[in-house]
Parts: structure tokens; C-alpha cells; sequence
């Protein structure tokens, strides 16, 4: 089976930084692409930072543009979110997934458990 786990959460003030980081295994497992997700109370998940290996694309949502990296070690299948400048709003559960492309659509098929992000004003 498929282990996607995710650390590096915790309590940080605003103008702070964190670093998330993620690992997918399992045998004989490579994912087509990587990526965070987050979810705060009373809102809708999100994703954050995606990367797809192969083309080496990113996605960023617009709200963590030049604040959020990812990066990623493709041979070990994971990554990495380097979080800059947080702001209260970036408070969520930040998720992990590894995910498989099919066709034109990338499903992400496995998720680690969350790691909490808390940002205090």
C-alpha cells in the first residue's frame, strides 16, 4: 500500500515561516505529481502548491503567490512547502497527496493525515 505522510505544522506568528514536508512510498510506487492542500474552519479545501514531476510544472493559488514554495526530491517522492511571510489567513490543516495523472486529469488518490498550521496574529 501507499504511506503519504506530511509534517512540519505548528504555532508561528504573523511574518513568520514553516516548513512542510512530505513523503509518499510504497513499493514500487511513483507519482505523477505532488502537492498541498489546505482547509480552514468553515471553508472548502483548497489546494496550495502543486508540482507535476515529469514537466516540472507548478501551481500555486494566487493567495501564496511569492510567499509559498515547493520543491521536491522526484526520486523519493516528496516534497517540500517553504511558507514565508505567513498571515493569519493561512491558518488550515495542510494536506499532502501524491497523485496519478489519467489522461488529462490528475486524481489524487492518496493523502496523509494533515498537519495543523496555526498562525496568530
Amino acid at each position: 500500500q501507499v504511506r503519504v505522510v506530511e509534517s512540519g505544522g505548528g504555532l508561528v506568528q504573523a511574518g513568520g515561516s514553516l516548513r512542510l514536508s512530505c513523503a509518499a512510498s510504497g513499493r514500487t510506487f511513483s507519482s505523477s505529481a505532488m502537492g498541498w492542500f489546505r482547509q480552514a474552519p468553515g471553508k472548502e479545501r483548497e489546494p496550495v502548491a502543486l508540482m507535476w514531476w515529469t514537466s516540472a510544472n507548478t501551481y500555486y493559488a494566487d493567495s501564496v503567490k511569492g510567499r509559498f514554495t515547493i520543491s521536491g526530491d522526484n526520486a523519493k517522492n516528496t516534497v517540500y512547502l517553504q511558507m514565508n511571510s505567513l498571515k493569519s489567513e493561512d491558518t488550515a490543516v495542510y494536506s499532502c497527496a501524491a497523485g496519478l495523472v489519467r489522461g488529462i486529469r490528475t486524481d489524487w488518490d492518496y493523502w496523509g493525515q494533515g498537519t495543523q498550521v496555526t498562525v496568530s496574529s
